[in-house]
């Protein structure tokens, strides 16, 4: 039976060019996520988090984040807490600097011999945060440490195109979009819950997991959500 993604850990780097320590910031988490860690992580992309990306922001939800800030300004942590939820961790890299007695970290595009040392302190550091935070009970409903999930299968990912699925559906040609609910039919679907009203209390509790609803628009999500299990059940009938 599918199973709704499993605990990960997103980092979401600092998207800041015009100084060094935003380029240690983002070579250290893709260290992490190519060569420490690429099994156990998820990258988020700030840009497109602070845009709106569903996939993006409802991962940081519900999954446990380490954002990796260039300097005090904290910009990725901040933009996780204000839209998301707040980050699991948060590693300043100006401040790993200071703390280890680095010299000045120089350049953007090509670091010098400090940048690259400060590459691997942050790298270590994200990659033994990743450790700290898998070894946790996470809840990912609540979006907080709970109970402990099972580990996820090996290979790098990035969060918003395979973190959590979602779907659209159509209120009044409103467009809907729906995290999850691609897996949630696919599960239902091999509980072989046939699309019918009797079904709708536990379809409809399921997607308010991961979704919020509109209280006065819920009956016409239901009738959105029932036509689209039936298309999908229909789909999917003659191959069982």
């Amino acid at each position: 039976m599918p199973e709704l993604p499993q605990k990960k850990v997103g980092i979401i780097a600092c998207s800041g060019e015009e100084m060094a320590e935003g380029t240690v910031s983002r070579l250290a988490a893709l260290q992490v996520l190519e060569k420490l860690r690429p099994g156990d992580t998820v990258t988020i992309c700030l840009p497109l988090f602070l845009a709106g990306g569903e996939g993006d922001r409802a991962f940081a939800k519900y999954y446990p984040t380490i954002a990796v800030d260039g300097c005090e300004k904290r910009c990725a942590f901040r933009g996780t807490e204000q839209y998301s939820n707040r980050p699991a961790e948060g590693i300043v890299v100006s401040e790993l600097v200071a703390e280890h007695g680095l010299e000045p970290v120089k350049g953007s595009r090509r670091l010098n011999a400090a940048g690259m040392q400060a590459v691997g302190l942050t790298a270590d550091l994200i990659a033994g945060k990743v450790d700290e935070l898998l070894g946790k009970a996470w809840n990912r409903h609540a979006g907080d440490f709970a109970r402990k999930l099972l580990q996820e299968e090996r290979g790098a990912t990035c969060s918003c195109g395979s973190g959590i699925p979602v779907q659209s559906v159509f209120l009044n040609e409103q467009e809907i979009v729906l995290t999850a609910l691609p897996l949630i039919f696919e599960s239902f679907f091999q509980m072989k819950k046939a699309p019918g009203a009797e079904v709708m209390p536990e379809l409809m509790a399921m997607i308010r997991i991961y979704n919020p609803v509109n209280p006065a628009l819920e009956n016409e999500l239901e009738a959105a959500v029932l036509e689209a299990y039936t298309a999908f059940y229909d789909e999917q009938e003659p191959k069982a």
